[in-house]
């Protein structure tokens, strides 16, 4: 954000250091009403199968929204989630609109990945529309390979950014929050991503469930911030994952012993497993109708 110009006129001056007080006085009021300064945070989960109707009034008591695939997750053969958003809004749940995007291996070329790119930001608007997400819904790309993006992956995704943005949605992804090791240094996708998006507006979801940041397999009342994973532009951060990734997560806590994060008041047993999300807003895609 640009800095104000210089104030030329010493009247000009006062009246802006007054609004100035004015705003630090209300603000402090407003913190001293909810008797916290913390700036309010919310927890969700996501999992590849729609976890059930018989699961979402118990899954309410703890988690504000859910993630919802437009298309099939990665690895599965079907997408459980569709036709499933009016009954996940009834229940009361937000969203984290979730698009599965492409592996290195699939993308070929440059030329290619945008060709792609375009065409999966084509099917993710479809989808979302057929869904009833309304306009300016954040439509998540899932970007599951870390560090620094190469060519490929980078045409696909601005591609793929700039046809949501331009079928009247706007454009998240959800990628990396952990420094990835190369020659010379470290690099987050993250960072990287942003860094090189131009102009483009993205709303940022990343992972980083290595503990600290993460608290583990946790459920605490007053949930994390998402710039407490280290990434001060998230909008939503992902701490924990199932299964445990051991590489990563060896020092995280409460985890079920089989290595999955299960919601409170559902028995491990039936396997219900999650990850578990902090977000900025209850509804961290706007997805739900008006």
């Amino acid at each position: 954000m640009s800095q104000d110009n210089e104030v030329r006129y010493l009247c000009v001056d006062r009246v802006r250091h007054g609004i100035a007080i004015f705003a630090i006085l209300a603000a402090a009021t407003a913190s001293a009403q909810t008797g916290s300064s913390a700036p309010a945070a919310y927890l969700g989960f996501d999992r590849n199968n729609y976890p059930g109707d018989q699961n979402l009034k118990v899954l309410r008591q703890t988690f504000s929204y859910t993630g919802f695939w437009l298309n099939h997750p990665p690895s599965a053969k079907t997408n459980t989630w569709s036709g499933k958003r009016k009954t996940l809004q009834s229940a009361g749940f937000g969203f984290l609109v979730l698009f599965n995007g492409r592996l290195y291996n699939e993308l070929k070329s440059v030329s290619y990945a945008s060709r792609l790119g375009k065409s999966d930001s084509q099917k993710a608007v479809a989808a979302a529309r057929r869904e009833g997400f309304p306009a300016r819904t954040v439509v998540f790309l899932d970007q599951e390979q870390g560090g620094r993006m190469l060519p490929e992956q980078k045409t696909y995704i601005y591609a793929w950014v700039d046809g949501v943005t331009a079928g009247g949605f706007l454009a998240g992804i959800y990628c990396s929050g952990i420094a990835a090791q190369e020659d010379g240094g470290a690099i987050v996708t993250a960072d990287d991503i942003r860094q090189n998006a131009g102009t483009r507006k993205i709303v940022y979801w990343v992972t980083n469930d290595a503990c600290p940041p993460s608290p583990g397999c946790g459920f605490p009342k007053q949930a994390p911030n998402p710039a407490d994973s280290g990434i001060r532009f998230a909008d939503v951060w992902q701490f924990a994952q199932s299964p445990k990734r051991p590489e990563v997560a060896a020092s995280c806590s409460a985890y079920n012993p089989d290595g999955n994060c299960y919601p409170p008041g559902i028995d491990a047993a039936r396997r219900l497993h999650i990850d578990v999300n902090t977000a900025t807003a209850a509804d961290p895609s706007h997805g739900r109708s008006r």
